[in-house]
């Protein structure tokens, strides 16, 4: 139950990837914390069982379906959230997919894939809430990732995209710093999320798994509440970067 001394309180925020994992976990640490959730993803009966226990636990949220590697999914769903509550102060970018392979091996839709949607689609999704954002002096979280800083083999298509978001960011938050909107980039190292569940490659996910399996990997609880420190500082803060690995995870 928030009140009114709640870091978040009355303030608005946009989760996309919010049907699972770490966009599901954030959205209910920013529920928690007060703000208004607008949960969007692709699965409705998913988003609508979030917003079910959101609301049961006293917040106020809003679901969304939407395709954010299609332009018109990404403009509904920043006008639908915009609408139900009058304004936009955090936008929370998500969506991804890691579809992991050797270079040699890889299928180009897989790489298609990945850059419309981890990378155009996070772009597309800023530029559409930017005008809101400015309005409120809101603030931008970028999921990027590990991969986004140590580009290992192979993961050259999905690093190739979290490299993209790091850069996307930084240039990002020096064009909009004077207009009082903070942004910050989150790189997780290895989260126990259904991220690697649709890697087709046979090699690359039994990889993932014996690291899985080798290790306490990070939760998406854990990264929930890295976002929920980066957005509820004052107002002259702005964490530009949390790199985030489990403790067991060298690189």
């Amino acid at each position: 139950m928030t009140t009114a001394n709640s870091p978040l309180t009355d303030k608005v925020a946009l989760v996309t990837g919010a049907s699972s994992g770490i966009g599901e976990a954030t959205a209910m640490v920013l529920a928690a914390a007060g703000a208004k959730v607008a949960v969007a993803a692709r699965r409705a009966d998913r988003l609508k069982a979030i917003v079910a226990r959101l609301e049961k636990a006293g917040g106020k949220a809003l679901s969304i379906e939407a395709d954010l590697a299609k332009g018109g999914d990404i403009t509904a769903m920043v006008d639908k959230a915009v609408s139900e509550w009058g304004r936009l102060d955090i936008l929370v970018n998500n969506a991804g997919v890691m579809l992991l392979a050797p270079a040699a091996e890889a299928d180009l839709d897989d790489w298609r894939h990945m850059i419309e949607l981890n990378l155009i689609g996070l772009m597309a999704t800023t530029k559409a809430a930017l005008p809101h954002l400015k309005t409120s002096k809101g603030h931008v979280v970028n999921v990027s990732s590990v991969a986004g800083r140590v580009a290992n083999p192979g993961a050259s298509g999905y690093a190739a995209t979290k490299f993209g978001v790091v850069a996307f960011s930084e240039s990002l938050r020096r064009e909009v710093y004077a207009d009082k909107v903070r942004v910050t980039v989150i790189e997780p190292g290895l989260v126990r999320t259904e991220l690697g569940d649709h890697i087709t490659n046979a090699q690359s996910k039994a990889g993932l798994e014996h690291r899985l399996a080798t290790m306490e990997a990070l939760t998406a609880e854990d990264i929930a509440n890295a976002i929920l420190y980066a957005v509820s500082q004052p107002p002259r803060v702005n964490v530009n970067e949390i790199l985030i690995r489990p403790t067991d995870q060298e690189r």
